[in-house]
């Protein structure tokens, strides 16, 4: 028989506020360690927690972006537990009575969609951080072999998003995390930087035989800090349970760790229950009373999500699923294709004489989607920049498209532009490169013609060839005629001349 497996993921977001959950401390990454730790951070006798107003708040905006229930009282609780990085011995967490419950969020998959359903969404404080002496990876306030404690992060707002048991694989897993990161993103709440730990999974993976509902034991694997350390520990974890159990074994509920250069999982403790954390309700803390005001504030505060965004994508651009899906993958992406394509269709009438109704809208979006997604995303990506920063902005870009639409460039000669306005050439501007490299697509018949009649003076075999039934050498005969241009001709007006000349 087979195995299923079965796996629920935790998510740790940490909100994006300048002060931390209950204290002015700064959350500003980088810092020399310890020097935001306040005494509120650490619980030192005397001190009383301040609820962060904007964490709540980043809260209530992501539930409403999941579907999900606002609660309108919650309570914070303590969390015991004792480690170094964590020297009140509790966390302040909620349990019972979270701000968000329920919702769900949908991810596209290579078969199809899935919902994902989540369970709840809930604030705490982060921990302090751990820092370990290496050879070749000596922190500068650490002797050899010592390890040291950072409070810095102690106290840092984090959102836990908590899911259902409802994905059967790795790839779903990335899946549902990449598209819960987009969608952090999206709303404004969490910077999602992984290397600095804003955003970092916990993944609850068990295996079950094919066709039974009851659920295995579960391992948790803890602080997954990127996709590609999620599914391949994962992957891990399954084969691990799978052979454990098929030689006879128990899996163990536990805690373990991802080890990237081992590509493994390893034990770090056995796995606690709710129990063992002895939740009681914080008694610094009055429960959390969210007005209904509030949440209808938010509500309408909140940007178009990337689901109503794709759709609208389709109905008003007549985009393809894909398109929609790629541009919608970042906000930033997002608003950079709506501003070309405005900008675009601006210049089309202008340019074209076309009236709104009459300038292919269709057309002119699915021309900007390609060079959003192809030649600007590759720039982009070979740069690492976001694109926010390109230097090529969406008016740049919608006057080089523009001259594509009116047929003043090639699509090639328009790439070459393009590099050009890349580099920052005359001011990135379009207009001006073309003019000053020269590079207007050749439109004129007439010139054309006497183009075409020299290629075809100057290469009787192929147009033999071609009479006889060899397509190839039409294939020939265009490029020939583009190289005399320098890529300059109107590619379909030297088709239409050629078959023309070719059928005498």
């Amino acid at each position: 028989m087979g195995w299923e497996t079965v796996i629920g993921l935790e998510t740790h977001a940490q909100l994006s506020t300048v002060s931390k959950i209950f204290s002015g401390a700064s959350t500003q990454f980088g810092a020399a360690p310890n020097v935001q730790a306040c005494a509120v951070d650490i619980a030192l006798p005397g001190v009383l927690p301040v609820l962060n107003k904007g964490a709540v708040e980043r809260a209530i905006r992501f539930g409403l972006a999941v579907g999900a229930q606002i609660n309108r009282r919650s309570v914070f609780a303590r969390k015991n537990y004792f480690y170094p990085d964590l020297p009140k011995g509790y966390q302040i967490s909620q349990y019972e009575q979270p701000v968000v419950q329920g919702g769900s969020l949908t991810v596209a998959l290579e078969a199809g969609e899935k919902t994902v359903r989540l369970t709840r969404a809930h604030l705490e404080e982060d921990a302090g951080k751990s820092l370990h002496e290496a050879a070749g990876n000596a922190h500068s306030a650490l002797s050899h072999g010592m390890s040291g404690i950072d409070l810095n992060r102690a106290g840092t707002p984090l959102l836990e998003i908590v899911t259902e048991p409802d994905m059967r694989s790795a790839g779903e897993a990335v899946a549902y995390a990449k598209a819960l990161h987009a969608l952090l993103r999206w709303i404004g709440i969490c910077d999602g930087n992984m290397q600095e730990g804003s955003f970092r999974c916990d993944a609850n993976v068990s295996v079950r035989r094919q066709g039974s509902e009851v659920l295995g034991t579960r391992s948790e694997i803890k602080n997954l800090n990127s996709f590609r350390f999620l599914e391949e520990a994962i992957n891990y974890e399954v084969r691990r349970q799978i052979e454990l159990l098929e030689d006879g074994g128990k899996v163990m509920q536990e805690t373990r760790l991802y080890d990237p250069d081992r590509k493994e999982t390893r034990s770090m403790r056995s796995k606690e229950d709710a129990h063992d954390y002895r939740y009681f309700p914080d008694p610094d803390l009055l429960p959390l009373a969210i007005s209904a005001e509030t949440i209808e504030q938010i509500r309408i505060q909140l940007p178009e999500l990337p689901q109503a965004k794709r759709e609208r994508y389709a109905r008003e651009f007549r985009l393809s699923a894909y398109d929609a899906l790629t541009l919608t993958a970042d906000r930033d992406m997002a608003e950079y294709f709506e501003q070309t394509i405005n900008l675009l269709m601006g210049r089309a009438k202008v340019l074209l004489g076309m009236k709104h109704q009459e300038a292919n809208i269709s057309g002119a979006a699915k021309l900007v989607a390609n060079w959003v997604a192809g030649e600007l995303a590759a720039r982009l990506n070979a740069d690492q920049i976001e694109i926010a920063r390109s230097p090529v902005t969406p008016g740049k870009l919608a006057g080089l498209l523009a001259r594509l639409l009116d047929q003043t460039l090639s699509n090639k000669i328009a790439k070459e532009v393009f590099a050009a306005m890349w580099a920052g050439q005359h001011g990135g501007d379009a207009e001006a490169i073309i003019e000053a490299r020269g590079l207007e697509q050749i439109s004129d018949s007439t010139a054309l013609e006497t183009i075409v009649e020299a290629v075809l003076a100057a290469d009787p075999k192929s147009v033999e060839e071609y009479r006889a039934g060899k397509e190839k050498a039409f294939n020939a005969l265009v490029g020939q005629a583009m190289k005399a241009t320098k890529g300059r001709a109107n590619p379909a007006q030297v088709n239409e001349i050629l078959k023309k000349k070719l059928a005498r």
